[in-house]
């Protein structure tokens, strides 16, 4: 079975981490969840890269199946009900 992808795109604060968390609670064992801390130069600066990709402009943000989540693009703060909207937490079929 495929995985499907969600990455989120954190600085590393409070606000981010609550994203993060959320994402991680919803999400089952039939997504893989890549978090990248943009606030922190890691070894493969992967990140940063991957965020302008995306056109990422802030953050918290997140990202499902190559796709910047409609709530990223906007000014809509990250919440439970969009991210449910978006996919994420519905097992794969």
């Amino acid at each position: 079975m495929v995985k499907r992808k969600v990455e989120v795109f954190s600085a590393g604060c409070p606000v981010c981490r609550d994203a993060v968390k959320l994402v991680q609670e919803l999400a089952c064992e039939q997504w893989e969840v890549v978090v990248y801390d943009l606030s922190c130069g890691c070894a493969s600066n992967e990140g940063p890269g991957k965020a302008a990709a995306y056109g990422i402009a802030r953050v918290p943000a997140v990202v499902i199946d190559g796709k910047l989540v409609q709530c990223c693009q906007s000014q809509e703060p990250v919440s439970r009900e969009l991210l449910l909207a978006a996919g994420v937490g519905r097992c794969c079929i």
